[in-house]
């Protein structure tokens, strides 16, 4: 069974909430890092968490949500391996996996609504990375993350 860690600031909570039972209908395994109510929150405590599990190999998979999602995203990206993709479509969430090979996705719950959401989560879980001229890129995003160079 596959793991999702999840992450939201309190202006992702209620997002956070019904991906996490849609996610459970699927029988994931979810792994909620918080935040547990919209009182105002300091993001990074959650993400972070979120994409240290990832990062580890603790959770297959993340996803953290915001009201835009962006902050959340960056916060992610921070941690070593994590490759976050902000997505607001099923469009950019099929790209973030096939193209960029993504762990993690943000979304932002005052640009999408629940269903929109939901069907973004099932297409970015239900792609996979094309490899290809996709591979030396996401390796040279690796390398630089190890090195500082490319």
């Amino acid at each position: 069974m596959e793991k999702i860690a999840l992450g939201s600031d309190h202006a992702g909570f209620k997002l956070k909430e019904h991906i996490k039972k849609y996610l459970l209908s699927l029988k994931y395994e979810v792994i909620d890092f918080g935040t547990d109510s919209e009182d105002p929150v300091d993001y990074p405590y959650f993400i972070i968490k979120a994409a240290e599990h990832v990062s580890v190999k603790e959770a297959d998979f993340g996803i953290v949500f915001g009201g835009s999602g962006n902050g959340e995203a960056m916060a992610a990206n921070k941690v070593k391996g994590i490759r976050c993709a902000l997505c607001w479509n099923d469009e950019t969430a099929r790209l973030a996996r096939e193209h960029n090979n993504s762990n993690m996705i943000s979304i932002g719950e005052r640009l999408i609504n629940n269903e929109d959401a939901a069907r973004i989560v099932g297409v970015w879980l239900n792609s996979k990375f094309d490899g290809g001229r996709h591979l030396k890129r996401v390796e040279l995003i690796s390398e630089y993350e190890k090195t500082g160079k490319i």
